[in-house]
């Protein structure tokens, strides 16, 4: 399970506290968004939860090399990366995450090289939820994604049959701002 778009150490301490396995840090254009530095900070605070760097039109390069200077446990690639650049990007430091929407040609994990799949909404990070019951069947490590709530997490997660869940704006009191008591709800449903 894992909580995305936190920026603040509390964030993260709410996150840890309540069970999350991952978090994600936001280094995309977002309200979410977070410095290298920041996220050097964060991954600190993390502990053992998995820190996930997520990129989106950022070239592999500079994911590299936000990668190695902020000791993230796994890259997210969101939008139109290659199989080239997973390749690139492959490196025994990190796990590697490909993120998609839900209409993706290709549902199937590690089809780029990467580790785990994230089946999203059309729009990432939208709060826009969908037919989660289109992607039963999926096989592997995959995450769902995409207008989830604590309302609505338990329900989506048995429909699709998913191996874990991802949630940002599910979470948040206003638009980039975590609801730590939201978090622990979201995490609690998630596990029922």
């Amino acid at each position: 399970m894992k909580i995305c778009g936190l920026r603040t150490a509390a964030d993260v301490t709410a996150a840890a506290s309540s069970g999350a396995d991952a978090i994600g840090l936001l280094f995309a254009r977002s309200p979410r968004q977070v410095d290298p530095a920041t996220a050097t900070s964060l991954v600190a605070v993390a502990g053992a939860m998995l820190t996930v760097g997520v990129f989106k039109d950022i070239p592999p390069a500079d994911v590299r090399a936000i990668a190695s200077a902020t000791g993230i446990g796994a890259v997210q690639l969101h939008g139109d990366y290659s199989k080239d650049a997973f390749t690139e990007l492959a490196d025994p430091r990190w796990r590697l995450i490909r993120a998609v929407p839900h209409s993706a040609p290709d549902l199937r994990v590690g089809a780029y090289g990467e580790d785990m799949l994230l089946v999203d909404a059309p729009r990432a990070g939208s709060g826009e939820t969908w037919d989660y019951e289109s992607v039963a069947g999926l096989d592997g490590q995959w995450l769902l994604a995409g207008g989830l709530h604590p309302g609505n997490v338990a329900a989506a997660a048995k429909a699709a049959g998913a191996w874990g869940v991802d949630v940002s704006s599910g979470v948040e009191s206003s638009r980039g701002v975590k609801d730590h008591g939201l978090i622990a709800d979201f995490l609690a449903a998630a596990k029922a």
